[in-house]
């Protein structure tokens, strides 16, 4: 572990099912309150540049829809934000102070969470068990398993996740929307101050995707900051405050929600522009070679 990943909130915030507050001087919600600051972020594998220079401001307790193609360069950005890949080039600033992160550990002991579509649950285990993996609590040896039902029940209330018959089920008796609730549940249980979604409504029915938004939404409105990655449109539009759209590799727009609408949105996705709209990137910089 760095210092500067140890510097910046280890050891912050409430017990489980809390949401950890963010550093002096970061009020969540607050106008220019960035959680996450990524400055001349890029990124190559080989010939292949992934990421170039890229500038984004990521507030706590709002959404930040990060929109693009296939091959945009959204799974690599969120990768490195999450620890997985280390930048070749850029800074990565964490409640305004520079990280250097080194595996998904360090990201997440800072309250990174990524859950990625897989949403890495065992099925075998139930609610209560997926979301204390690795971190349950003992008494006298032995599981406290009182103190899990409990943090886990109430974590699940707060998230007014209403729709599992028992915090003892399987998981693999969960339907999607279900399980991605459990792992938005296990996130908030970790003290996520960020929660990084990929593409949380893949292959969900019109019910479940409404489900899956709402505790988007819930998220943000306790607090937490999140990046929503996906190809939706309609569930874009549905939960963001803030829109990112990537094309090929580089941030070519990102602003508040409302100065864009769907067309203007895939304009930037396709061509890297738009004469439709005067939506400006929030730091110019993300555009340089």
């Amino acid at each position: 572990m760095t210092d500067g990943a140890l510097d910046a909130g280890e050891g912050d915030g409430p017990g489980p099912g809390g949401v950890a507050p963010a550093a002096t001087g970061v009020v969540p919600g607050s106008e220019g309150a960035a959680l996450l600051q990524l400055r001349g972020l890029a990124k190559s594998f080989g010939p292949v540049r992934a990421l170039a220079h890229v500038d984004l401001d990521v507030p706590a307790a709002q959404v930040t829809a990060l929109a693009g193609d296939n091959g945009a360069g959204k799974s690599v950005l969120i990768k490195t934000i999450s620890g997985l890949w280390e930048p070749d080039e850029g800074q990565i600033l964490w409640e305004g102070r520079p990280v250097h992160l080194h595996g998904p550990k360090e990201a997440e002991m800072l309250g990174i969470t990524t859950i990625y579509q897989d949403l890495a649950l065992c099925d075998n285990l139930d609610i209560v068990q997926n979301m204390f993996l690795g971190h349950e609590p003992l008494r006298h040896g032995l599981l406290d398993e009182t103190t899990m039902e409990l943090a886990a029940k109430q974590t699940l209330e707060d998230l007014a996740v209403t729709t599992v018959r028992s915090i003892r089920q399987p998981v693999a008796s969960l339907s999607g929307g279900q399980r991605q609730s459990v792992a938005v549940a296990k996130a908030v249980m970790s003290k996520a101050k960020l929660v990084i979604m990929d593409e949380p409504t893949a292959a969900l029915g019109v019910s479940q995707t409404s489900m899956v938004l709402g505790l988007v939404r819930r998220l943000a409105d306790q607090g937490v900051g999140v990046i929503l990655v996906s190809h939706n449109l309609n569930d874009v539009f549905a939960v963001a405050d803030r829109i990112a759209v990537l094309h090929l590799g580089r941030l070519v727009a990102s602003g508040p929600a409302a100065e864009f609408d769907r067309q203007v949105v895939v304009d930037f996705m396709t061509t890297g522009a738009s004469t439709r709209a005067s939506v400006v990137v929030d730091h110019p910089g993300s555009l340089r070679d």
